[in-house]
């Protein structure tokens, strides 16, 4: 690879690590190219579809003309591994916050979980969590719930394809999910939990595929220091 190649346009696969925003990886990612091939300061660089601090996984990044394709990357179904913990709640329905409102799951079955589980495949409705990058009035939704602000989110439509793979070790439950774009996985749980009747927030959320990109094919060097860029 030389300068030219990215500049012309690449699409990599990234293996984003826990706790990094997009926004951190993609910066890093930045970094990394302009330096090692001397690219322009204005080199244009994206990711397409972002994934939340609190998950791992597959983020697609587009250098260069390439980055005409994200909004088309963007459109593709998504697939994900998430682990909920049911019988409790958090204000962002992940682990970002600490867990409230505690319920008794005890009378909970595996069967029931398996049924409302099934209720969530097809078309749904869903409202983002407030902790989201949605904007409100030019405002980001975390930024205004992080101040203290009520936010009303308000709900939109999009479709669960699959939802298989269940392992249940109570309070724990894990799945692979199919959705399209613009699902809100941590929504999902908390609705889960909401259908259950005892609450649920998700513990563990890792991306696997977008469209036929998949994680497996993903670098998972290329955020370190001393890669090289050698095997693209």
């Amino acid at each position: 690879m030389n300068a030219e190649d990215f500049l012309n346009g690449q699409v990599l696969l990234v293996d984003k690590p826990l706790d990094w925003t997009s926004f951190q990886a993609v910066n890093k990612l930045k970094y990394k190219l302009k330096r090692e091939f001397n690219l322009p300061k204005k080199f244009k660089i994206g990711h397409a579809g972002t994934l939340d601090p609190r998950a791992t996984g597959l983020l697609i990044v587009c250098t260069g003309k390439f980055t005409k394709k994200i909004p088309e990357i963007q459109d593709a179904p998504k697939e994900y591994i998430a682990e909920i913990k049911i019988g409790v709640q958090t204000e962002s329905y992940d682990t970002e916050k600490p867990e409230i409102l505690h319920a008794d799951y005890s009378h909970i079955t595996e069967d029931f979980i398996k049924e409302t589980l099934a209720k969530f495949v097809g078309e749904i409705e869903q409202k983002p969590p407030v902790f989201s990058a949605i904007k409100i009035d030019g405002n980001r939704a975390y930024d205004l719930a992080r101040a203290g602000q009520e936010v009303e989110m308000k709900s939109r439509k999009t479709t669960i394809h699959y939802l298989n793979n269940i392992e249940i070790h109570l309070p724990f439950v894990t799945f692979t999910v199919g959705c399209s774009k613009g699902t809100y996985i941590r929504s999902l749980a908390h609705d889960i939990g909401q259908s259950l009747g005892v609450g649920a927030y998700l513990t563990q959320l890792r991306r696997t595929k977008i469209g036929e990109y998949h994680v497996e094919n993903a670098q998972a060097e290329i955020l370190e220091n001393e890669f090289r860029f050698e095997n693209f």
